[in-house]
This record gives structure tokens, sequence and C-alpha cells, in this order.
């Protein structure tokens, strides 16, 4: 037996009781089973949060997705706008050189127009002065008249008067549209020229003492009927002149139903016809006294030496 020591305490010291090996064993698959079931609660709640993540990452995707396609869809829609814009741009301008064009175009048919109704005139004046200068026997002149005033002005009934040698009256030498035998004989110097609003006698007399055309607007305007031209008031009454002297009057009592009014063309005519008419007549006459016989080589030595000496 061992002795003690000096100084040591005389109470023993307490010993813990061990553990039951049965209980240790269940604390310990206790400790394991809540150690695993919180680990899988943990990984579950990661999961979780992973997913949640996970689709919060696809939503932001999509997001941008949407966010890229909106901004190229505004992008294209500037482009699309500024192409428009400059679209627009020319089309005011290609409309803008359309109106010039037609501008353009509208003048040169304008004076395409003024050069054909030109044109139209002169061949009307050229074949109105070749008829009457293309023949010099009276019938054919007078027939020629006739068809000039119908064709080219569209007079359906007119008369031509031509004044006697002694000026004291006018004498209607043919006509058309009305009977010859109905036309007066129509006295100078029995009335006033200067009178308004006169019968058709003392129109016909004014235009040949004056020289000065009566052209009626009005009449044309009424019906065309003439029952008695002697009474009614002629739609247009022309002199007709040699150089300066006025040697009978042309009178349109009515116009055809198609002529409403007179045109630029048919005052050329009245001109025209106011000139070379009388000549035409006077030369008709006069190679009508000559028994149609052409002057002969003395008569043009005759005319050769008085042109001569008026030099």
């Amino acid at each position: 037996m061992a002795e003690k020591k000096p100084g040591a305490s005389s109470k023993k010291k307490s010993v813990r009781p061990a553990a039951d090996p049965v209980e240790l064993k269940m604390q310990r698959d206790t400790f394991v089973h809540t150690f695993f079931k919180k680990g899988a609660e943990f990984t579950e709640d990661l999961l979780r949060e992973n997913e949640r993540l996970r689709r919060e990452v696809v939503d932001v995707e999509e997001q941008n997705t949407k966010l890229r396609t909106q901004l190229k869809s505004d992008q294209a829609m500037r482009e699309l706008l500024k192409k428009i814009e400059f679209l627009e741009r020319e089309k005011q301008k290609l409309l803008t050189q359309v109106h010039e064009v037609e501008a353009v175009s509208t003048r040169f048919s304008t004076r395409y127009a003024e050069m054909e109704e030109e044109l139209s005139t002169l061949a009307n004046l050229y074949v109105a002065s070749y008829q009457l200068h293309s023949t010099l026997r009276p019938k054919l002149v007078l027939q020629h008249l006739r068809e000039l005033l119908a064709q080219l002005v569209g007079a359906r009934a007119h008369a031509f008067y031509v004044a006697n040698e002694a000026r004291t009256e006018l004498v209607p030498v043919t006509s058309d549209g009305v009977a010859h035998e109905r036309l007066p004989r129509i006295p100078l110097g029995a009335s006033n020229p200067d009178l308004k609003n006169a019968g058709l006698t003392a129109i016909i007399e004014r235009v040949f003492l004056t020289g000065v055309e009566h052209i009626n607007e009005a009449r044309l305007a009424k019906p065309q009927g003439l029952a008695k031209p002697e009474d009614d008031a002629p739609v247009a009454c022309l002199p007709m002149r040699i150089d300066d002297a006025i040697v009978g009057v042309i009178v349109i009592y009515s116009l055809l139903e198609q002529k409403e009014h007179f045109v630029a063309v048919d005052y050329e005519l009245f001109k025209m016809l106011g000139a070379h008419a009388a000549t035409a007549l006077m030369g008709t006459l006069l190679f009508a006294n000559a028994e149609g016989r052409l002057p002969g080589f003395e008569a043009i030595e005759h005319l050769r030496s008085a042109v001569g000496g008026m030099k």
C-alpha cells in the first residue's frame, strides 16, 4: 500500500458516472437526423432560391430582349420616318417639276392652238380671195360670194347691194336665203345716217354713207326666222370698198342655227370681203360690159405707159 504524501487532501475526487451507450446512440442519431434534416431543408431553400433567381434571370433576359427589339424597332421607325420625310421632299420636287412642265405644256398648247387658228384663218382668207379672183364670169363670181358667206361665215340669208352709177340708190344684185324680188331698192340721202335703232333700209344706207360696218351681236340670240327682211334688223352690214370709195353693202340677215356668235376669223373675213368682193364684182361687171373680151396688147401698152408716167 502506497503511502500518502504529506499535505495531500484526505477527500476523494468525485467521478462522473459513465453515460449510457444507448442514450448516446439515440442522441447521436437525433443529432444526425436533425443535421441532415436541416441540411435538406437548407438545400431545398437553396434550390428554391436558385430556381427563383433563374426565373428572374430569364425574365430579365426576356425584358432585355424586348428592350433590344424595341430599340431596334424605334431605330427602324426613326429611319423609316427619315425615309418618309425624304420621299415627301422628293415628291414635292417632282410635283413642282410636274406643275412647271404642265405650265410649259399649257403655254405650248395655247400657242399651238393660236397658231392653228391663225393658219386656219389664213387658209380661209386665201381660199376666199382665190375663189373671188379666179374668174371674171359674173355668174361664177356671184356664186362664189354666196358660197363664201354661207360656208365660211355661216350666213343663211344675205344679199349684196351695189350703188348705181349716179350713186342715188343701192340696188340688190344677188341674194341667198331670201327672194330677190323682196329686196327693195334703197334711196340714198333720204334718211339720217346717224339715226339709232333705225330700220333695215336706214341701217344699210348709213353703212354705205359712213363706211362703218354694222354688227348686231344681240340679233344672234333671237330666232333665225326671216318673215320680212325689209323690216327685220340685220345681223351684219359690211361696206364694200374700192380704194377709198364705198361701192356697195353686204347685208347678212340671219345665220345658220349652229352659228351662235361671230369669232375672230369672221371679222377678218368681213374685212377681206369688204375689200375683195367689190373688186371682184366691179371686175366682172367691166368684163361683162366688154362682152367678155380681154384687153389686147394696146391696152397693156397704154397701162404700161400710164404706170411709167406716174414714177
